[in-house]
């Protein structure tokens, strides 16, 4: 445990803007469960380039996204490697992957979402994605297994949701059921992402293959209190 303070402050020294331990052992697959501790990193997202989405994403939000998930996937090895340094198993999950394993669906190989929410980085929205507390969904999200023992951070176990519908009233997919998280609910009960799929490569192959849209992101309250917040202080 003697690592997990000196660990968040190395993280955020790279640029990470939330860092959370969390306990995993329960719900990993068998062979992983000796990794048990999750370690949650959250990158925040350029409020300018998330505020320039309107209609569809713009050419600056795709490239943004994906610079992003770059820098994700660096600090995550960086990470591993001191935590080999210390003597203990690590294992990145890429903040972007998804593979195919019973020819029906992608998935990533470990949730970010879940593992962030054991850590208490945030509660997942209607929307799907994960929203935190300071800077709405306006992050991305990596994820790090290890067997490090640490002083684990509280779960966020219900959503601070409550009646907004905003990113369902935006979605342009009409993808967004509107019904709030709970730990273990699965994701087709909150998004279509089938129809979000669909939606994405009829209109917006245009910008870049596999872009995203980010209206979601956009029309979340909880985001853009820090768009109120910054502009009172200038």
């Amino acid at each position: 445990m003697k690592y997990g303070k000196k660990l968040k402050s190395m993280l955020k020294d790279l640029g990470i803007a939330k860092v959370g331990y969390g306990y995993l052992g329960d719900i990993l697959p068998e062979s992983l469960k000796h990794l048990k501790t999750g370690i949650s990193i959250a990158f925040r997202l350029s409020d300018q380039v998330i505020d320039d989405i309107h209609d569809g994403p713009t050419y600056s939000y795709f490239h943004h996204y994906r610079t992003v998930n770059f820098r994700l996937d660096q600090v995550m090895l960086s990470t591993v490697s001191k935590l080999q340094e210390w003597g203990y198993l690590a294992m990145p999950i890429a903040a972007s992957q998804s593979i195919n394993t019973d020819g029906n669906r992608y998935r990533g190989i470990f949730p970010h979402k879940t593992a962030a929410t054991r850590a208490g980085i945030g509660w997942v929205g209607k929307s799907g994605c994960l929203v935190t507390d300071e800077y709405g969904p306006r992050v991305r999200l990596g994820t790090i297994l290890t067997n490090m023992e640490v002083d684990y951070d509280k779960p966020i176990k219900e959503s601070k949701c409550g009646k907004c519908t905003s990113c369902v009233k935006a979605c342009p997919a009409l993808a967004i059921r509107g019904g709030l998280w709970y730990p273990g609910i699965a994701r087709k009960e909150l998004v279509d992402a089938r129809a979000c799929s669909e939606h994405m490569s009829t209109y917006y192959k245009h910008v870049g293959r596999g872009s995203v849209c980010g209206i979601c992101i956009k029309s979340c309250p909880q985001g853009n209190k820090v768009i109120k917040k910054a502009a009172k202080e200038v």
